[in-house]
This record gives C-alpha cells, sequence and structure tokens, in this order.
C-alpha cells in the first residue's frame, strides 16, 4: 500500500468511527510499523485533516469524508440547481467538452443542450443521459471504475486524456480555497481532475459555496488554474474577494 491509500484508508477508518485514531490499532490493521502510522498522521495533520493527540489522532471535523452520488443529490437542493443553470451557459456551441465525474456534473448532463459537440466523460451515470441528444457524440473514457463516484479513474484514464485537446473542462471539487487549491479525496480521482484540465482551453469549476475554504485529502491544482468558478451567494465577501484576486473569475448565483 502506499502512503497516499494508507493515509486515504486512515481518514476512511476515522469516518467510518468515532473520528478518533489509535496508533497501535492503525499499525496492526493495516500491517505497517507504529513509526509509519505516525508519519502518515503527521502529514494528515499538515493537510488540516485531523489533530494530533496522545496515542493517535482525531478528525478535526466530522464533515464525511466523500458521499456517495445519492447522498450529494439530497443536499443543498436550490444552491446547486442554481449553480448548474449558471454552468450550462458556459458550453460552447461547438468543439470538444470534458465532463468529470461527481454529482454536479451529472447535474449539468442531465441539462446537457443537443448540440454539434464531442463529449468526453470519465462520469458513468452521464453516459446514458447525454446519448439522449442525438447531436452529441459522446466519448466514455477508460479505466478502472470507483463505485463510490461511479467514475473511471486510473492510469488507462489519464493516458487518453494526455492525447486529447478540448475547448471546456467542467471539473468537480470536494473542496477549495487560497491555501490549498483545489481539492479531492483520494489520488485517482485527483490525476484524472488534473489531466482534464491540463487538456483543455477553458477550465470552470462549480462548488456549493460549504466547499470554499474547507480542506480534503488531495491538491490537483491552485485556484490559479481555473478559469472561472461558480458558486453560490453563501460564500462570504472575504472568500470570494480572495478568490479572484488568485485568478479566476467568481460567479456567484
Amino acid at each position: 500500500m502506499y502512503p497516499a491509500e494508507r493515509q486515504t484508508a486512515i481518514l476512511e477508518q476515522a469516518h467510518a468511527g468515532d473520528g478518533r485514531l489509535s496508533v497501535s490499532h492503525l499499525s496492526h490493521d493495516l500491517t505497517v510499523t507504529p513509526e509509519t502510522i505516525r508519519r502518515d498522521l503527521a502529514v494528515l495533520e499538515r493537510r488540516g485533516l485531523i489533530t494530533r493527540i496522545h496515542g493517535g489522532a482525531r478528525l478535526t471535523h466530522r464533515s464525511p469524508f466523500e458521499l456517495s452520488l445519492a447522498n450529494r443529490q439530497a443536499k443543498e437542493v436550490d444552491e446547486k440547481r442554481r449553480i448548474v443553470e449558471r454552468t450550462l451557459q458556459e458550453i460552447p456551441h461547438e468543439g470538444v467538452v470534458l465532463l468529470d465525474s461527481g454529482y454536479t456534473p451529472l447535474a449539468v448532463a442531465a441539462r446537457f443542450p443537443d448540440r454539434n459537440l464531442i463529449v468526453v466523460t470519465n462520469n458513468l451515470p452521464a453516459i446514458p443521459i447525454l446519448l439522449e441528444r442525438p447531436k452529441l457524440t459522446v466519448m466514455a473514457l477508460p479505466g478502472r471504475l470507483r463505485p463510490i463516484t461511479q467514475s473511471a479513474v486510473d492510469e488507462w484514464t489519464r493516458a487518453r486524456l494526455e492525447t486529447l485537446q478540448a475547448d471546456l473542462a467542467i471539473v468537480g471539487l470536494n473542496a477549495v480555497s487560497v491555501a490549498g487549491g483545489l481539492m479531492t479525496t483520494v489520488p485517482d480521482e485527483a490525476d484524472v481532475k488534473r489531466a482534464m484540465l491540463a487538456c483543455a482551453k477553458r477550465r470552470i469549476s462549480a462548488a456549493i459555496a460549504s466547499k470554499v475554504g474547507q480542506t480534503s485529502f488531495c491538491r490537483f491544482a491552485g485556484v490559479e488554474d481555473l478559469d472561472m468558478l461558480i458558486t453560490d451567494d453563501r460564500i462570504s465577501a472575504a472568500d470570494r474577494e480572495a478568490l479572484s484576486a488568485a485568478g479566476p473569475e467568481v460567479v456567484v448565483v
């Protein structure tokens, strides 16, 4: 198990329980030395995800590490609807659009315009929805499938993206801040998002305001790597000003 995979497993164990972690129990469960676990906990603490305590650590906050698509759909519905409507305005009339995994890109797919566009996606639930638009050409990215996000993520996914040039990338995220950048939960998801941004001429992300100022496990880009961030009107004036100063156009709906 690589360090990033082990650290993900540590966080998942914390969220599955009461938020507290024991060095001795983690060492036994993950079959590594206590010293290795302490180094992992130090990394997670620097990322702001845990706080070290005697004999282990505890979660810094108790927000869910990674929600299923069904659980995401049930939260902050009005804000997400407004964000999706604004995101749709950025879709070009022709060209190539990259559509990332996650609930917001899936909601964009549900209302995607029927135009002469090529849509490339790793978002499996979005594919049958997009196929209902006869003018679209839909390309599914290959790769290993993650059940929780229902997305394709591995070296096959990244390798295919490296051969492409897109006009627009619509990329999801789990947290965003000027200091932490754009963040997600696991390394494989981060690698695919990074590859999508790298091959697109224009790059946007849509995120509810509760993700602003938060941290997640894996950074995949800086805020300055976005052209536009679309969020809702609960964002604070300070956060909006800081994000705008870092580079992207911040659109509030």
